[in-house]
């Protein structure tokens, strides 16, 4: 009866709080459609993943556009906030309701009006956000209170399960809860993190569907497949250490003060120009990455364009976060990843048969993914779920993350990448 008791309020915040961050994550979903749609007259999709028809003086003045407003938006919030990192909210660091969803809808608003930065952030730190309410309101209910160690699994939950709701993945947002967030593992947050994944899942599919976020076409992986993903998993654990440091170095240095209003405008028109003739830089990196996937030739011009493409991404993704912006990397990581593992494909299938350049893009996006994020379950289970894998891509994903994520741990002991 005591143990019913002392679980009864956690089972109740799971599933009310599952439904709560799903529809705030869906409400981002709509956000973001409408963003899109008010600036580029364009609907994203997976087979149309960026506004290519709209012109490129209008891709140059919505992103420039978009990059001075939320530069005004960010220097006035932070006059006396300082947005509050999810690790620290799981630590019991209190997020501001009103002053974190401005936060989250202005990244919402940065990245759909084309600017180079991951999505993926903003329904995170809304779930926290609303879960730290929730705990707020209810500290000393005897029926609905949480004590210290239920309040931070219940923080992590919500993040993840903000994320799920957006991206249509459950295990992604539960593994993210605690591979990342409340970085334990046992029945307990498995049963929680997942059934509030698995809630906000359900809601967000509401505007999302269940469509697959990228499209990869032959989804059987063959053994023949898994020398490329030892190639790729040492090159990705070594590259996405690489791109995890200089991610720490642009976010130790983002301008937050009034330089934000001249520095954060100058970088969204920096990348508007480059949209006006390459719409695959706007926005997380999901253009990039589909571009990646679709490639079927060796051409001279394929391989220019997708080597233009990875070194625009990571340049301006990275001055978007020095120069003030704020959002995810999970997503730019992916194409970043896509594209090398692309490039890797174009030789090994010329040797090996049986092997799509598809799959060496997703093999590349999940081991970059991995080191960058130094997270191996999140990235191999969110590709599985974003590309609708099935079960042949377990061997050769699994393999290469474990190379990838090995790499870098051993590399980050070393004096440049500490």
């Amino acid at each position: 009866m005591v143990k019913i008791s002392k679980n009864l309020p956690l089972a109740i915040a799971t599933v009310v709080l599952g439904v709560v961050v799903g529809f705030s994550s869906l409400l981002v979903s709509v956000a973001l459609d409408l963003t899109e749609k008010l600036f580029l007259h364009f609907q994203e999709n997976n087979l149309v993943p960026v506004d290519v028809s709209a012109g490129g003086m209008r891709r140059f003045a919505s992103v420039l556009i978009g990059g001075i407003i939320s530069a005004i938006i960010w220097y006035l919030l932070q006059r006396n906030y300082k947005p509050v990192k999810l690790g620290k909210a799981v630590k019991g660091q209190q997020m501001p309701l009103a002053k974190t969803l401005i936060h989250v809808y202005t990244q919402i608003f940065f990245v759909g009006t084309g600017n180079s930065i991951g999505r993926e952030l903003a329904p995170r730190e809304a779930g926290a956000a609303l879960a730290q309410k929730w705990e707020n309101l209810f500290q000393d209910n005897k029926f609905l209170g949480l004590d210290a160690e239920d309040r931070r699994m219940i923080t992590a939950a919500a993040a993840g399960a903000g994320f799920a709701g957006v991206y249509i993945a459950p295990i992604t947002g539960a593994v993210f809860c605690m591979e990342l967030l409340y970085k334990k593992i046992n029945a307990r947050v498995i049963a929680v993190s997942l059934t509030m994944s698995v809630i906000a899942t359900l809601i967000g599919s509401i505007v999302k569907g269940y469509q697959p976020y990228y499209l990869v076409g032959p989804k059987s992986f063959q053994l023949q497949i898994l020398p490329l993903a030892l190639i790729l998993g040492l090159v990705c654990g070594f590259l996405g250490t690489l791109f995890k440091k200089y991610i720490g170095v642009a976010k130790a240095h983002r301008a937050t003060k009034i330089n934000v209003l001249a520095q954060l405008p100058a970088v969204a028109a920096v990348t508007g120009g480059i949209a006006a003739f390459f719409p695959q830089i706007m926005g997380n990196g999901r253009g990039l990455a589909q571009m990646a996937m679709n490639t079927t030739s060796h051409s001279k011009a394929v391989i220019l364009a997708l080597l233009f493409g990875l070194v625009a991404k990571v340049l301006v993704t990275l001055f978007v976060m020095k120069c003030g912006g704020y959002g995810g990397v999970l997503t730019p990581s992916i194409a970043v990843g896509a594209v090398i593992g692309a490039f890797a494909g174009m030789a090994y299938i010329s040797f090996v048969p049986g092997v799509t350049m598809a799959q060496a893009a997703v093999l590349g996006a999940t081991f970059l993914l991995a080191a960058s994020q130094q997270a191996p379950l999140m990235a191999m289970f969110m590709l599985f779920e974003v590309c609708h894998l099935n079960f042949s891509a377990f061997l050769p994903l699994a393999m290469g993350v474990a190379i990838s994520i090995a790499l870098s741990k051993w590399l980050q002991t070393k004096a440049f990448f500490a």
